[in-house]
């Protein structure tokens, strides 16, 4: 598919001045924004390529976000990390409704799915850094 095929036409606000069209790349950014607002996600897992932009100094918000545009709806799977000792599916249902507002809210487009995959626990660290380099 080209990227003009891969856009999203939003049709309920065409106002004779012409079409709005927004990327793929959009949605997974504003979905990787809001799952990281939510308390108890740690962060979301992303791949090699965005361990080496964020290493770079730029923050990529859609990792671990992957967008499926099908004739059914938009489709969102995010892959992420919990806190331990959160309530996974409390957590989870908090990310899947906060995902769902803010793509409506920003986008004014419907998602058919939004799925959470777990895909890993953060323990607390028992000492921060800061305590240790006191204790030398």
């Amino acid at each position: 598919m080209s990227e003009m095929e891969q856009m999203l036409e939003v049709n309920d606000t065409y106002n004779g001045l012409g079409k709005v069209e927004i990327s793929p790349d959009v949605i997974e950014v504003i979905a990787g924004i809001a799952a990281s607002e939510v308390e108890g996600v740690a962060h979301m897992r992303g791949n090699f390529t965005t361990g080496v932009v964020e290493m770079l100094g730029k923050k990529s918000h859609g990792k671990g976000v992957k967008v499926d545009l099908a004739d059914d709806g938009i489709k969102v799977d995010l892959y992420c990390v919990m806190k331990f000792g959160v309530s996974i599916p409390k957590v989870a249902q908090e990310v899947q409704d906060n995902i769902r507002q803010a793509l409506l809210n920003m986008t004014a487009l419907e998602t058919s799915e939004v799925n959470i995959h777990v895909v890993g626990i953060q323990f607390e660290m028992v000492k921060q850094e800061s305590e240790i380099e006191q204790e030398m």
